[in-house]
């Protein structure tokens, strides 16, 4: 079964209205790795309900319309083999330790790369303050659908990637994920089996239940909030990267950074294997 273009683009998705409390927001920081070192006040202040603070990716599983690939089977996307593509966060003010938000989510571009070449699907997010209507945050997310190249769909030119600077990099911060690190992070809201049952993931061609690519995507934010920020969420400004390989649970992330004023380039490798999973990275800080 084919990618049914129009159907797609003219998906509906219902508002999310999502209400999360101090809990959800020290589980979410426990998924991408915080506490780690329980004595730093770093680290501490996303993990400890006393002057909590809401670690500055949170948004990316606020108002989360769930995984509807799986759930939609007549748009005629493969979900088994579905990764993800690209991440972009833009964040308008500061995100609440608890309350209520409203995600509002729509289909941009649905872009044919080819036959055997894959297919991706953008779809935008806004994250909205349910009692002052108050932006929080947009958020940008590109699937890569590995097995839908070909289906016909209008000539759209992939959005180009930040470039990296070609210099050696200027810093290197090393986080370890946990053996259960994915397991901890599919209760902030993604529960794609890939990512907890050993046969979706050999299914889907990986040897075991890879790490969520937002999981990485945390750790990689709190390597530049640790180099560049002193731990202050309120200096990250905007975060954006493309996965380019799996981490598996238990490995190394490795980012490696660039500074130039107030935009921090970086990529994010896992020494044991010598690959890069996370790169093209651009964050802004303040």
């Amino acid at each position: 079964m084919a990618i049914d273009y129009e159907r797609l683009m003219a998906k509906p998705f219902p508002e999310r209205r999502h209400s999360y409390t101090k809990k959800d927001t020290i589980l979410y920081a426990l998924g991408i790795g915080l506490g780690g070192d329980p004595v730093d006040d770093g680290q501490l202040q996303f993990v400890y309900e006393a002057g909590l603070k809401a670690f500055p990716t949170m948004p990316v599983v606020l108002g989360y319309p769930g995984f509807w690939m799986r759930d939609d089977p007549d748009c005629g996307i493969d979900w088994v083999r579905v990764v993800h593509g690209e991440q972009r966060l833009t964040l308008h003010g500061e995100i609440p330790a608890e309350g209520t938000v409203v995600g509002r989510t729509r289909i941009t571009h649905v872009i044919d790369k080819g036959k055997d070449r894959g297919a991706l699907v953008i779809q935008q997010r806004t994250v909205t303050d349910a009692a002052t209507g108050r932006l929080i945050a947009t958020i940008d997310h590109t699937t890569f659908c590995r097995a839908d190249g070909g289906f016909g769909g209008p000539k759209i030119e992939a959005p180009v990637p930040h470039r990296l600077p070609e210099r050696a990099p200027e810093a290197h911060c090393d986080i370890a994920t946990l053996p259960q690190a994915a397991l901890i992070y599919r209760l902030a809201g993604d529960d794609n089996p890939l990512h907890a049952d050993p046969r979706v993931a050999r299914d889907a061609g990986f040897p075991r239940p890879i790490l969520h690519g937002l999981a990485t995507y945390g750790v990689a934010a709190h390597a530049v909030l640790k180099t560049f920020c002193g731990m202050d969420p309120s200096r990250l400004r905007s975060f954006d990267l493309r996965f380019s390989a799996p981490v598996y649970p238990g490995e190394t992330v490795r980012t490696e950074m660039w500074r130039e004023g107030e935009v921090v380039w970086f990529r994010a490798r896992v020494p044991e294997r010598d690959a890069v999973v996370l790169n093209n990275g651009r964050a802004t800080i303040s």
